[in-house]
C-alpha cells in the first residue's frame, strides 16, 4: 500500500511556509511562460497568474518568454531558478527540464526522464500497462492503417489524437468509420505518431497529485460535465457552460479507487512536484481507466488544481508558494528533480 502525506498535513505544511515566508530566500525567479507550442495563449495566462501570484507575495519574479526570447540567454538574467508555466511541447516534455539541468538552474515539476515519458501517450500507457493500471484499448495508426481492423479492434466510438499533444489538440471523437481518415490526417498535422483508442462512455474527472516518491497525496477529485460531454479545447479554457463538481458525488469505495489509481500511475512514470491523472469511468461497468498525466498542469482561471486546492483549503497564491518552495529541496550538486524515488 502506498504511503501518503496526509492532506491536512499537506495543508498545515502550505499554510506554514505562507506564514514563515522569507521572500529573498528564492531569489531572482523566472516564470517561464508561452513558448512554442499549440498551448502557447493558456500558457500565456498560467505564467501571468503564476507571475501576479509571486509578485503579490513580494517575491522578485520576471516573465520569460521562449517562444520570443532566445533559450539560451536566459542565464543572462540571473535566475536562482524557474517556475515552469509552460504547457506541451518544448516546455512539459523534458527538453526544457534538459536544458535547465544543463545549466544548474533548479525548477518546478518533474524531471527531465518522467517529464518526457508523461507527454508521450503511447510510452505512457505502455507503462501504465507494465504495472497493471487500467487504461483504454489502443492502436498505432498510419497511412497505411486497416481502418476497417481499428474498428473492429477499438469499437465505436474512438478517439483519434496525436501522441505528444495536450488540450484535445488535434483529437476526434471518431463515430463512423468513414469519419478515421480525415481523424487521422488531422492528428498527423500536428504529430508523426497518431494514437486510436477506445473511447469509454461515462463521466469524466481529474486527479490533482502533489508530492514525490513514497510521499505523495492526491488532492480532492473533479468531476468534469462539459457540453455535449465535449471537453475540447474551448470548453476546457473559454468556456462557462462547462461544470466543475468537487467533490465528485461518486461511490466513495469508486473514489477511494480512482485515487489509488491516480497515485499509481504518477508513481510509475516518476513523476515529481505536481500533476495531474485524468480519468474516465465507464457508465456501464463503474470500471475507472487513466487516459494520461499532465506534468504542468495548467494554472488559468479555469484551471482545475487551482479549483482542487482551493477545495482543500489552499488558495492559489498559496498553491503557487508551495510548488515553487519545492525547488529549494534539490541539492545544487546533484540533479535536480531527479527521477529517483526513495523508495
Amino acid at each position: 500500500m502506498n504511503e501518503q502525506v496526509n492532506l491536512q498535513k499537506w495543508v498545515d505544511q502550505v499554510e506554514q511556509i505562507y506564514t514563515q515566508i522569507k521572500p529573498a530566500q528564492y531569489g531572482r525567479v523566472g516564470v517561464l511562460l508561452g513558448g512554442r507550442s499549440g498551448e502557447r495563449e493558456i500558457s500565456l495566462q498560467s505564467g501571468k497568474g503564476v507571475l501576479d501570484a509571486l509578485q503579490g507575495l513580494g517575491i522578485d519574479a520576471h516573465p520569460y518568454d521562449p517562444g520570443t526570447q532566445d533559450i539560451a540567454a536566459i542565464t543572462q538574467e540571473k535566475f536562482s531558478r524557474v517556475f515552469i508555466s509552460l504547457h506541451g511541447r518544448y516546455g512539459e516534455d523534458g527538453t526544457m527540464q534538459g536544458f535547465l539541468e544543463q545549466i544548474g538552474m533548479p525548477y518546478t515539476g518533474s524531471g527531465v526522464l518522467a517529464s518526457a515519458m508523461a507527454i508521450d501517450k503511447q510510452v505512457t500507457k505502455n507503462i501504465w500497462l507494465s504495472q497493471g493500471l487500467s487504461t483504454p484499448k489502443f492502436l498505432m495508426l498510419n497511412e497505411h492503417s486497416n481502418w476497417e481492423a481499428v474498428v473492429n479492434y477499438l469499437g465505436l466510438p474512438l478517439i483519434v489524437k496525436p501522441a505528444r499533444e495536450g488540450s484535445s489538440l488535434g483529437l476526434t471523437k471518431v463515430k463512423n468509420i468513414s469519419e478515421l481518415p480525415e481523424a487521422f490526417a488531422l492528428a498527423a498535422k500536428l504529430d508523426r505518431d497518431v494514437m486510436a483508442e477506445q473511447c469509454i462512455v461515462g463521466e469524466e474527472l481529474t486527479c490533482p497529485i502533489i508530492g514525490r516518491g513514497k510521499y505523495v497525496q492526491a488532492l480532492p477529485m473533479i468531476k468534469i460535465k462539459a457540453p455535449d460531454a465535449n471537453y475540447d479545447y474551448h470548453n476546457k479554457y473559454f468556456s462557462d457552460d462547462t461544470q466543475y463538481i468537487c467533490p465528485p458525488e461518486i461511490e466513495p469505495e469508486l473514489e477511494q479507487m480512482i485515487e489509488d489509481l491516480a497515485i499509481r500511475s504518477y508513481q510509475a512514470l516518476g513523476c515529481s512536484g505536481w500533476g495531474r491523472a485524468d480519468v474516465m469511468i465507464d457508465q456501464g461497468t463503474r470500471q475507472p481507466y487513466l487516459l494520461e498525466m499532465n506534468t504542468s498542469p495548467g494554472m488559468t482561471s479555469h484551471s482545475l488544481v487551482p479549483m482542487a486546492a482551493k477545495q482543500a483549503g489552499v488558495s492559489y497564491e498559496k498553491l503557487v508558494l508551495w510548488i515553487l518552495h519545492q525547488t529549494l529541496d534539490q541539492n545544487p550538486n546533484t540533479s535536480f528533480n531527479s527521477d529517483e524515488e526513495k523508495r
